[in-house]
Order: C-alpha cells, then sequence, then structure tokens
C-alpha cells in the first residue's frame, strides 16, 4: 500500500501542475507515433548477485497531448505502449557458468512532458516524468558452463536459487523520467531521448520465508521516436 500510495501522490501532483498551467496560452494538440530503442537492464536483488548491463530491443506507440504553454513552458501528456526486454545477465567468477534472463514485457508509461525551445520549427529541450506499469507476457533463460553442484557451491553467498525460480509477480510498476530534445518540423517530430525507470515491485516473492527480500528492476532506456500531429491549433 505504501507504495501504491507514492505512485498516487506522484500523479495527483503532475495533475495539479498541469491544472495550474491553465492561466497560460491554450493548445489542443495531438499527436502519435512510433518509437525504438535499446533497453539496458540490471536487477537490485537482497542478498545481491554480481551483473553487467543486460541490453535488449524497446518499441512501441506513442500519444502525446499537448494542452498549455505556461510562460515559456509546453506542458504535456504523454502515454505510450510498448514492448520492451527486460531481465538479467550474471557475472559469474568462480566457473565458466554463464547465466541470462530475458523477460518480455508490455509496459504503459503515462508522463507529465514540459518542453522548452521551439515549438513549431526548430530545436526544443524536454523533461518527462510519470508512473509506469508492466506486464510480463513471458521468459527464457540463456545459460552454458558445468552448472554442477560444485559450481554452484562457489556462487558468492550461495545464491544460485534464482536459476529455478519462475516470475512470481508478472505485473510490475513504478516511475519513470528523463530527458530529450526533439526537432519540430512541418512533416513531424523528431525525437531522442534518455529514460531511467526505477521499479517499486519485485518479480519474486519477498515475504520473510522467501529467499529475496528485493528483486526489482532498474533500467536505462535511450530510444529515438518519429511523432506527427492529428491536430494542431497553433
Amino acid at each position: 500500500m505504501k507504495k501504491i500510495s507514492i505512485l498516487a501522490i506522484l500523479f495527483i501532483c503532475i495533475n495539479a501542475h498541469l491544472t495550474k498551467a491553465q492561466v497560460g496560452e491554450h493548445r489542443n494538440d495531438f499527436a502519435i507515433g512510433v518509437n525504438i530503442g535499446c533497453a539496458l537492464n540490471q536487477m537490485t536483488f537482497d542478498p545481491s548477485i554480481k551483473q553487467t548491463w543486460k541490453t535488449g530491443m524497446t518499441a512501441g506507440l506513442t500519444f502525446r497531448y499537448t494542452c498549455e504553454k505556461y510562460f515559456k513552458s509546453l506542458c504535456a501528456v504523454q502515454a505510450e505502449l510498448n514492448y520492451a526486454n527486460l531481465g538479467w545477465k550474471e557475472v559469474i567468477e568462480t566457473s565458466s557458468d554463464t547465466y541470462e534472463r530475458d523477460i518480455h514485457y508490455i509496459q504503459m508509461p503515462i508522463l507529465a512532458r514540459m518542453g522548452w525551445g521551439h515549438e513549431k520549427k526548430g530545436m526544443m529541450a524536454y523533461i518527462v516524468l510519470g508512473p509506469q506499469i508492466g506486464y510480463a507476457l513471458s521468459e527464457n533463460s540463456k545459460q552454458s558452463g558445468e552448472f554442477s553442484d560444485y559450481t554452484l557451491s562457489l556462487r558468492p553467498g550461495q545464491v544460485h536459487e534464482q536459476y529455478s525460480m519462475p516470475i512470481e509477480n508478472k505485473f510490475d510498476y513504478g516511475i519513470t523520467g528523463g530527458l530529450g530534445t526533439e526537432y519540430n518540423s512541418s512533416i513531424g517530430h523528431f525525437q531522442l531521448e534518455g529514460r531511467y525507470y526505477f521499479a517499486l515491485s519485485d518479480i519474486f516473492g519477498n515475504g520473510k520465508k522467501d529467499v529475496f527480500g528485493r528483486s526489482a528492476h532498474g533500467t536505462i532506456t535511450i530510444k529515438a521516436a518519429y511523432l506527427f500531429d492529428l491536430v494542431r491549433t497553433k
């Protein structure tokens, strides 16, 4: 309930800011488009597991409603429906074993967006911030090496239960935010953006009798997007 309350407070603050912006110049612009990029993911495990960044693809649809220009800030709400390949890739230094888990998600971030710069033609900088939910569609593992009782016994902290554990919680939620640049032209909007996602949920059970007290995603996303206007008021 504490995590849900944090998300609710964040969303209320975003809505309050956009409502306050109604004293500015009204906009009623709606744009849609596509995005594609690379997701770099690591899991926060407790007890910890040594990892490197796991790379995967992300792609999807972007929907943006621009509602106001407040002084020099262009205020908008942006929603996305994305596919993302997350998971983790372990660094095993005690044997020749290797292990990588792919977790395939459908994700939906709902973001407040503030932009500064050229609204019609030219460059614009922007920030996005808001809650994100996701659902794990499937998972698969890649491993090589001996994976014998002996090599498993060499793992730091004797942590190796994760290899046989399927995802317990397929529903994922957290907070995401980032920075980007956008080039606005007569044929559409071209974006390049970096974003970080901090999961508040765990993929495994986190009770006293469970193996892990924490098992959450942390994702750096670098993506490009193209949007075109369906409705343009200025």
